[in-house]
């Protein structure tokens, strides 16, 4: 129970992290982040049997759409969070390593490269888009930040003394 407890903290706060970046990314560079209301009307019109679109931007909103992307967005974030456990055991809770927190940013790109992209009908890894590597760099810059959110968690986390 306190590994799930210690994996849902440490996904919710490395969620936290990358929103930061995207926040300083939209304020400080100019480049905006993903729209998660988007993410949403995606999941949305899963259970009407659309999974792809020409592209999402111009398929009909859906009510709720803004509180479905973010909630998933978050979901997927403690999902995610279960990776370091995978990859180093119960160990990543009491010594975490920033090297598995980065990798598991690496490990997470295919899932906006192969599944959202495409879905949304913006192509395989962005390849349909007006600057397909600026939005792979974009994306893989900010999955390594989630990276090092995970370290920064798992780490606060020892601080307190679990069984």
């Amino acid at each position: 129970m306190i590994l799930v407890l210690q994996t849902v903290i440490t996904g919710i706060g490395a969620t936290l992290v990358m929103d930061l970046w995207s926040w300083c990314q939209k304020h400080l560079l100019n480049v905006p982040p993903l729209n998660y209301a988007l993410v949403g009307r995606w999941i949305l019109w899963l259970p009407r049997g659309k999974f792809w679109h020409h592209t999402i931007v111009s398929t009909s909103r859906m009510q709720g759409e803004i509180f479905t992307g973010w909630a998933f967005h978050y979901l997927t974030g403690i999902l995610f969070a279960s990776i370091p456990f995978m990859l180093a055991g119960g160990g990543w809770f009491h010594e975490p390593c920033l090297l598995t927190g980065l990798l598991v940013g690496v490990l997470t790109l295919p899932a906006p490269f192969m599944m959202l992209q495409p879905a949304f009908g913006f192509g395989i890894a962005a390849s349909r888009t007006s600057r397909p590597w600026l939005a792979r760099l974009l994306s893989l810059v900010t999955h390594l930040v989630y990276g090092i959110g995970l370290y920064g968690m798992a780490t606060v986390l020892t601080v307190f003394s679990w069984p």
